[in-house]
């Protein structure tokens, strides 16, 4: 799995567990639906470490929190 798919696999696991949609957590987070569209349908694969920040601040969680996940433990080597 690449960074990019285990990015937007945790966000959608973040919606879940909150109980919120896609287009709640954008409004929530300060971020437009397009951006957030971009990163769940794959057309934006290198999620900026600030657009994450803003996801970890719309949840009130800490920015570490976003990657303590099982989704994030065997991803591909990005250099070959």
């Amino acid at each position: 799995m690449t960074v990019g798919e285990a990015v937007k696999l945790r966000i959608k696991e973040l919606c879940k567990n909150n109980s919120i949609t896609l287009n709640k957590l954008a409004t929530i987070c300060g971020i437009t639906q397009s951006t957030l569209n971009n990163i769940i349908s794959g057309r934006n694969n290198s999620t900026s470490i600030s657009t994450i920040k803003k996801i970890c601040d719309g949840l009130d969680m800490p920015l570490i929190d976003f990657f303590k996940s099982d989704i994030f433990n065997n991803l591909e080597q990005e250099i070959k």
